[in-house]
């Protein structure tokens, strides 16, 4: 901006901009760069009265903001990108926004908040031939469907939250859109995850790190990474299963992204316990609980104070810390309305107190995974 004699004009300088942001969007996910492509392209779509441009910096900010910054902030960039598509009544844009507002609600542990937002924008995409005007990352549209799938989940709707899902790959398929894909291959893994499936999980855990490698996503490779490290430690190659946690965790927070963390810090707790080396695994566990209070990114914070509880009875800590984890767990869970969550809460809970009446001087470790 500051070159002496340059002859850009403000056109040329927006589209320069968005250009740059989506790359490094789709590229280098949470890099600075990409806050400072929106913020400028921001005050130029302002200044040329270019609403759809507009939009496009808006979302992107919001995705930056989604994987960096504490979830009130992302909350607040949210609300004004639906502001602006309803001033423009456009169903793209309102698809976008909808996105927006359930993935935010879906990362802070609002549920319902976040199915009521994801069903809205899914509606509107399955009633309405849209054509988008707009350049983003990814595709509104399978978010969207990944939102709706794992808040369904999480309120105790599993078969319509797998369909849902499946109805997203095949949507990012449909459309060729290989960003779009990978996002859907992602929540596809964990919902592999919740099932207590590590084949299914590396299997599609593969298939993210293949296409990211082929692309170049860096916000989408170690995610993939780390799943399969989880996956290969529950098969029992515990050695190699957190190298590729350790790794894929150092090389996801290189992006500049903070989103998902305390769920990879999980993921990692539950390898070390694997690999009888507990302290460490429940140091995971504090470090993902301190982000998850930064950052408000309380999706995790029931399942965290659950493996807490696991972690501490293992250890053979005080009796009144390990109740007071597994209790804050179940109340989370209740509270945020996850019923697999409160399910799987109670569950370990009830082992840890059940095996505690029985008087075994050895207590083992409630499991991990209750059925």
């Amino acid at each position: 901006m500051g070159v002496e004699g340059q002859s850009l004009t403000a056109e040329d300088q927006l589209f320069i901009l968005m250009q740059a942001g989506l790359y490094l969007q789709a590229k280098r996910g949470g890099a600075p760069e990409v806050r400072i492509c929106y913020e400028r392209a921001e005050s130029l779509c302002h200044s040329l009265n270019r609403p759809h441009l507009l939009y496009s910096a808006l979302i992107g900010q919001w995705r930056y903001s989604h994987i960096t910054d504490k979830l009130t902030a992302t909350m607040q960039v949210a609300q004004r990108v639906y502001s602006l598509a309803q001033e423009q009544n456009d169903s793209a844009l309102l698809i976008g926004a909808y996105n927006a507002l359930s993935g935010t609600l879906y990362f802070m542990g609002d549920f319902e908040a976040a199915l009521r937002y994801a069903i809205r924008g899914v509606q509107i995409w399955r009633s309405e031939s849209v054509q988008s005007q707009v350049q983003e990352v990814g595709a509104s549209a399978v978010s969207v469907l990944c939102y709706e799938g794992q808040a369904r989940w999480h309120l105790g709707e599993i078969a319509s939250s797998q369909t849902t899902l499946a109805e997203a790959i095949s949507l990012a398929k449909e459309m060729n859109n290989m960003h779009g894909l990978a996002v859907a291959l992602w929540h596809a893994a964990v919902f592999a995850y919740y099932d207590g499936n590590p084949a299914e999980v590396e299997r599609l855990a593969s298939k993210s790190i293949e296409l990211s490698t082929r692309h170049h996503f860096a916000h989408w490779l170690p995610q993939g990474e780390v799943l399969r490290g989880w996956a290969r430690s529950t098969s029992g190659d515990t050695a190699e299963g957190i190298s590729w946690i350790v790794d894929g965790i150092e090389e996801f927070r290189a992006t500049g992204a903070l989103r998902g963390v305390p769920f990879f810090l999980a993921l990692k707790a539950e390898a070390l316990q694997l690999a009888d080396r507990t302290f460490e695994a429940l140091e995971a566990i504090r470090e993902a609980q301190g982000l998850v209070e930064r950052f408000e990114e309380r999706l995790w914070r029931a399942d965290l104070h659950r493996l807490r509880g696991v972690l501490l009875t293992a250890m053979g800590a005080d009796e009144t810390q390990i109740e007071a984890s597994f209790c804050e767990a179940i109340r989370t869970a209740r509270e945020q309305k996850s019923i697999p969550l409160v399910r799987r809460a109670e569950a370990s809970y009830v082992e840890y107190r059940s095996k505690k009446q029985a008087g075994q001087e050895d207590l083992a470790p409630p499991n991990f995974r209750p059925a």
